[in-house]
């Protein structure tokens, strides 16, 4: 087996070659290096990423970072803002919580060196901000269309050189290392993690006080994504094979517009777009999202997805189209410049024709359960970022709320963990890891398989717009591959693919499982068999 089987009083503890640090963040996006950062000056950390340090979600973000900045906005609107698009279902202490230290957390970042878009007016420079779907006012501060890049790239720059900073790449961590699992007496926590080392395709432990989950998102799970391949749920999965709850991974959201072409089935069109004025046509030329809501093109996600997908369904039609190319030329040049150069190349001209796009799963709402400082069930482990519940987003993401969450979160986890840190002690070793039953597999056909059917069937089954036959056809694949990858993962050593698939298999698990508990429809949650919103709703908890 790949994990130890001994009863907790035969462990032998061996030497061994392990990492030391005082907090290990598995994940190295905006969560994870700016707690990485605030950190730093005080203690030792060490910092996982699966593949290159900046190869994640935040990388690729292009809206911006929601904060109050406007003195004609307000806090008490940016909250307001966050509880409707959340339909109801969003903690508004959690969402005043977030919005009221927005701008602070936001301060921070500029002091590190990121450089958002200014603009002058009456001869006074002031930060240009736009607007998206949801907000009542411009509040969305940005680097042109690549905001998650100017802020990626800064936090890796300022990590990378820091004394006490540990970055460890090409790393994916395997699970979770308990105080149980060692037979060590007191309150159950957090030790340590298995960690696996791609270039060497060897399992290490590494030892921590406190370990973080700064994983991100499970959106992999579908087969049209607009995330990163790093986006498969590790962190959701370990913490629940850990005995950690989890919550409202039912509400996925599908973002409204994503680039409908064979070469770029994962480049996102920004809401910034439509924030900016750009239509949704149909293959006619004409518009239809004031036949759906009075907002138009500027209502929250869930409602642009939903009549985009209807569109689709109704005209027989594989696309939508977006048109910004009644504005002015040299005005999106300015605003999108990633954007036009992407599409250039791809022989298209945002400036003269209408873009085909397509809705892609985009954010996991839902994820592991935190408090206001991200600690999780599990004593010293902590989640923040897209991989945790908070209670932020509720049944629907407001747009750009997610880089806030995960700056607002890295502030908080880094106040707890460092009160806390003086008081925590550490074994003085781990069990190794146990690869003596194992062989190398010449079968590896059978994940890309298992790999292919599952993102498929959660697609057209989990998708959308749903059923309850769908959800029962899809829970029954599920568990069929849960045995067989199970079985394969015993039997044979691992991979990067298997531990993807092993950890998208079990998120895929818990949405379904979450969306079959829900009976209603209710934001990012559409059911046919289930329409209508109940009177009194709340989250979706699983419990381990």
């Amino acid at each position: 087996m790949n994990f130890l089987l001994l009863p907790q009083t035969s462990y032998v503890m061996q030497p061994s070659s392990d990492f030391v640090s005082d907090v290990l963040i598995i994940g190295s996006g905006a969560a994870g290096l700016s707690l990485a950062l605030r950190l730093a000056d005080h203690c030792k950390v060490t910092v996982l990423s699966k593949g290159p340090l900046n190869e994640g979600s935040t990388f690729y973000a292009q809206g911006g970072i929601a904060a109050v900045f406007d003195e004609t906005d307000s806090i008490g609107s940016h909250v307001d803002d966050t509880l409707i698009a959340g339909a109801g279902l969003c903690d508004k202490e959690a969402v005043e919580f977030i919005a009221s230290n927005a701008k602070h957390c936001v301060q921070w970042l500029i002091n590190q060196g990121v450089l958002f878009d200014t603009e002058t007016s009456d001869s006074t420079e002031r930060y240009h901000l736009t607007r998206e779907g949801g907000h009542s006012h411009r509040r969305i501060l940005h680097t042109a269309d690549a905001t998650g890049k100017e802020v990626e790239t800064t936090l890796v720059g300022k990590a990378r050189a820091h004394p006490n900073i540990s970055v460890k790449e090409r790393y994916n961590a395997v699970d979770l290392i308990t105080s149980s699992k060692l037979g060590l007496p007191g309150t159950q926590r957090v030790v340590g993690a298995y960690v696996w080392n791609r270039d060497i395709e060897q399992v290490e432990t590494m030892r921590a006080k406190s370990v973080v989950l700064a994983t991100g998102g499970a959106a992999k799970v579908y087969q049209y994504t607009t995330n990163p391949d790093v986006a498969s749920g590790d962190g959701i999965a370990m913490a629940w094979r850990a005995g950690c709850r989890v919550a409202n991974l039912e509400f996925n959201q599908f973002h409204p517009t994503c680039l409908y072409h064979p070469q770029a089935r994962n480049f996102l069109l920004t809401e910034a777009l439509r924030g900016e004025g750009a239509y949704l046509k149909r293959p006619d030329g004409t518009r239809f999202m004031p036949d759906f809501d009075p907002r138009g093109e500027l209502a929250p996600r869930d409602v642009v997805a939903r009549a985009i997908d209807h569109e689709m369904k109704r005209l027989g039609a594989d696309c939508m189209y977006l048109d910004i190319s009644h504005r002015p030329p040299e005005f999106i040049k300015h605003h999108f410049p990633m954007i036009v150069e992407k599409l250039l190349s791809l022989g298209i001209d945002l400036t003269l024709e209408a873009i085909p796009i397509v809705p892609a799963a985009h954010y996991t709402c839902g994820g592991v359960m935190v408090d206001q400082h991200g600690r999780t069930d599990l004593d010293g482990l902590y989640a923040i970022g897209e991989v945790s519940y908070t209670g932020l987003h509720g049944a629907n993401r407001l747009a750009s709320n997610s880089l806030l969450e995960c700056l607002v979160y890295g502030w908080s986890a880094a106040e707890d963990i460092l009160q806390r840190l003086p008081n925590t002690k550490m074994p003085k070793s781990l069990p190794s890891w146990d690869e003596s039953k194992v062989d190398d597999s010449d079968e590896k056909v059978v994940i890309q398989h298992n790999w292919h059917e599952l993102r498929l069937f959660m697609w057209d089954y989990v998708g959308i717009v749903r059923t309850t036959k769908r959800l029962e056809r899809a829970l029954r694949r599920i568990t069929t591959l849960q045995l067989e990858i199970d079985e394969y993962y015993a039997h044979f050593r691992i991979s990067n693919n298997l531990l993807e698939l092993r950890n998208l298999v079990q998120v895929a698990e818990l949405i379904v499982r979450s969306a079959m508990a829900r009976k209603e429809s209710r934001g990012l949650h559409f059911t046919l068999d289930y329409p209508d919103l109940l009177e009194h709703s709340q989250p979706t908890i699983l419990q381990p």
